[in-house]
């Protein structure tokens, strides 16, 4: 059981460092429409969905291969090109997170707003590497210790919100993304996804199709 657990708690931290950042800066930008319950409601369901289509990758039935997984990359780099397209326009500074949730200036809305669907897709896009570890990981764990480590991986999403939470309040980080959110925000979104496409082999897939068609042509 203590091996388990160890086990549990070394693969989610390997595959969710950089989950940390995306959940200080969207901790950080929080307000307006995009609220505390949005960003936790959206971790959960991205994780939960990434744990389910590595439970079903664990018994041989995983529907698409991890290179396709991988274009869900794009969505992070559209965000990142919106935010940018947006960042001259004139509008109150609720945040860049808020922008590109779709936020139109009405506060709050319910647990599955539009921001908790945006925050649970960035989750699933920057999922690969969960992928590549949790397939094999599982496959390899009993039933009856996959309980264990599928619950441990829960809880340590509520760690991972809640130091994402209190890193967002600290003074320093706090006037970062106060005075570099808008600028850092977008690029780190675009560069999430180029790095997606890339180490998930997605973009080896579409350089191969444009060369085939190319061929053909």
């Amino acid at each position: 059981m203590l091996t388990t657990i160890v086990t549990a708690l070394l693969a989610f931290a390997a595959t969710n460092i950089d989950d940390i950042v995306l959940l200080t800066m969207w901790f950080g930008s929080a307000g307006g429409s995009l609220q505390g319950r949005h960003i936790v409601a959206g971790q959960y369901l991205g994780f939960a969905a990434l744990v389910a289509v590595s439970l079903l990758g664990a018994l041989g039935a995983l529907l698409l291969p991890r290179e396709y997984i991988g274009f869900l990359g794009f969505l992070p780099i559209a965000l990142g090109i919106l935010a940018l397209r947006r960042g001259g326009e004139d509008e109150d500074e609720e945040g860049v997170m808020q922008r590109i949730s779709g936020a139109s200036g009405s506060r709050g809305g319910g647990l599955f707003a539009p921001p908790t669907w945006t925050v649970a897709a960035v989750t699933i896009a920057n999922g690969a590497d969960n992928l590549s570890v949790y397939v094999p990981l599982f496959a390899a764990t009993p039933p009856t210790q996959l309980g264990v480590m599928v619950l441990v991986f829960f809880a340590l999403v509520a760690v991972w919100c809640f130091a994402g939470a209190r890193l967002a309040e600290l003074p320093a980080v706090a006037r970062t993304i106060s005075r570099y959110g808008d600028v850092l925000v977008p690029f780190v979104l675009i560069g999430l996804g180029a790095f997606i496409l890339w180490e998930s082999g997605a973009l080896g897939v579409m350089l191969r199709a444009l060369g085939i068609a190319a061929g053909s042509g």
